[in-house]
């Protein structure tokens, strides 16, 4: 399923969320060189976050394959930094526009119950503990992780306990044959869950499978589940709900 639009209107201008995207969209542009590879190839391995290094399982000095005969090589330290800008990073064009889209269209209304400064601290918490539990599950892993995934899950997270009877406009392929079907945001984000959890379980070893970190999108959608009580003001809630 993929969603192209909901029926919640928001109150104010999302300008955090705008914000947000195209801080993703600069980096991609200019510090990624729009997926060159030798570009890509080096903010991944410089600036993504490796589960390994983090923990202190790899040695300084460990090589990894980055394709075309490029490598990867762990730094002496922690480099607790890349655990924020990794979540800055992605690894194409469709990494990068699928995981904005997602966020401009469950961001706005997450920011909206939020307020600006509170809802920028919110993504960046549930980005750090998505990440944080990826780490857990391979912490020996020498593969970098980037995209803004994690932090979005909590944003998916935090809109499914705010707005679940929402209506959400999700495109389902039906062999060759797409239809489009309204949902309860509830009924298309549970399912999303689940998959992520299902993955998660089924990945050898706890490893991203096929390249995606599915423990960071299930680590930050629990956080967004649990931290938007602590983050959404009442009376925005209170005021979205009745418009």
């Amino acid at each position: 399923m993929f969603p192209y639009r909901d029926e919640n209107v928001t109150q104010r201008p999302p300008y955090i969320t705008i914000s947000l995207i195209v801080a993703n969209v600069l980096v991609w542009l200019f510090v990624q060189g729009a997926g060159s590879s030798l570009s890509l190839a080096a903010s991944v391995c410089n600036l993504g976050l490796i589960p390994g290094e983090l923990t202190g399982m790899l040695p300084p000095g460990e090589r990894f394959p980055m394709g075309e005969g490029l490598v990867c090589i762990t730094d002496p330290g922690r480099q607790t930094s890349h655990l924020f800008t990794s979540m800055f990073l992605h690894g194409s064009w469709l990494h990068l526009l699928g995981n904005m889209w997602f966020l401009w269209l469950f961001g706005n209304n997450v920011e909206d119950a939020m307020g600006r400064p509170q809802f920028l601290l919110f993504y960046l918490l549930c980005g750090l503990v998505a990440a944080l539990l990826q780490v857990v599950t391979s912490p020996d892993s020498g593969v970098p992780m980037v995209g803004a995934s994690g932090a979005i899950s909590g944003v998916m997270g935090a809109y499914l306990i705010l707005y679940p009877h929402v209506r959400v406009y999700t495109v389902v392929p039906l062999g060759f044959i797409l239809t489009t079907v309204a949902l309860p945001a509830w009924t298309m984000l549970a399912y999303w869950m689940l998959i992520q959890l299902v993955s998660g379980l089924t990945a050898i070893g706890g490893k991203p499978g096929g390249g995606v970190a599915f423990w960071a999108h299930v680590g930050g959608f629990i956080a967004g589940m649990v931290l938007v009580k602590l983050f959404a003001r009442p009376d925005y809630v209170a005021a979205h709900q009745a418009s």
